[in-house]
């Protein structure tokens, strides 16, 4: 950290689901029917709101008054601007860390979980009352971290999306696609499929575990620091101009899978938020392969 300027400390979060229904519904009481209409209850949906403010609440009292704060919401993300010295504090599900790693570039990151018992908490490791403590040995580069690799889609324009998760490439609405595949040995061929993902180790219990189970994939899938990734192509159709060959393989260190667009317009998006995409159209190239950064996860010691 640098010597003159206080570390800045950014908590993230989204919106709970009682904001969400409010700002769907307008008041409490047509939320509250809306939900009982699909037999939940609002106790329970007000309940978790409230565990999620009292968990943002015990944050900002844990970081010391003479440093700089920041605060932004999920949605948000794509227009705010880390600085490299930020320690980024994320309140929420172990998905909000996936949503936030992308627009990171090494800053220490401490997934916090509002509800603990309730998430799986791979990603959100400390409870609300234990940040005052790791904010403090992250000032002091003590704290335990865990490098965790990413994986990134590079344009020939030069645009680039990374994930923490996976990437996605293909059709906007998931229908057929129609590229060129070209594998890290130089081998490709013509095809049409659902998309192609590549996933890291931290993804390897989601997506791509889904469709390695599906696929019947008989390989170790990579491990969350491991330099390597998985890839598959779902669901591709063979006919006379496209194959189904080259459909599932590892990508190691210094290995890039290479698409080239033979459609319109397809898409390239991680961790499953559509939303914050890039467009490629014909003849654009898309490689992908490991992150130049890793996701610095911030761990109990």
């Amino acid at each position: 950290m640098s010597a003159t300027l206080a570390p800045r400390v950014v908590v993230v979060s989204r919106r709970s689901e009682l904001d969400e229904l409010l700002v769907r519904h307008g008041t409490r009481a047509a939320a509250e029917h809306f939900l009982r209409q699909r037999g939940r209850d609002l106790d329970e949906v007000a309940a978790r709101h409230e565990a999620l403010e009292a968990a943002l609440t015990t944050v900002d009292a844990a970081v010391p008054s003479d440093w700089r704060r920041g605060r932004v919401d999920r949605d948000d993300l794509p227009r705010f601007l880390f600085g490299p010295e930020d320690i980024v504090v994320a309140v929420g599900q172990d998905g909000l860390v996936a949503n936030l790693a992308k627009y990171l570039a090494g800053q220490p990151v401490l997934g916090v979980d509002p509800e603990p018992g309730l998430n799986p908490g791979v990603l959100v490791r400390f409870g609300a009352g234990e940040v005052g403590a790791a904010l403090r040995a992250v000032e002091a580069q003590a704290a335990a971290v865990r490098p965790l690799t990413m994986v990134a889609a590079r344009l020939d324009d030069g645009q680039v999306l990374a994930g923490l998760n996976e990437v996605y490439a293909g059709h906007g609405t998931h229908q057929s696609a129609r590229y060129r595949l070209i594998g890290a040995d130089g081998w490709g061929e013509r095809q049409s499929s659902s998309g192609v993902l590549v996933g890291t180790g931290t993804g390897a219990t989601g997506w791509t575990a889904s469709i390695a189970a599906d696929r019947g994939w008989k390989g170790a899938l990579p491990e969350p620091e491991s330099p390597s990734l998985s890839w598959f192509v779902r669901e591709a159709w063979p006919s006379p101009a496209t194959g189904a060959t080259l459909t599932a393989g590892m990508l190691q260190r210094g290995e890039e899978l290479r698409l080239v667009c033979e459609s319109e317009r397809l898409v390239v998006f991680a961790d499953g938020v559509e939303s914050d995409h890039l467009t490629v159209t014909w003849g654009q190239q898309i490689t992908i392969g490991l992150a130049d950064h890793r996701l610095r996860l911030v761990v109990p010691g």
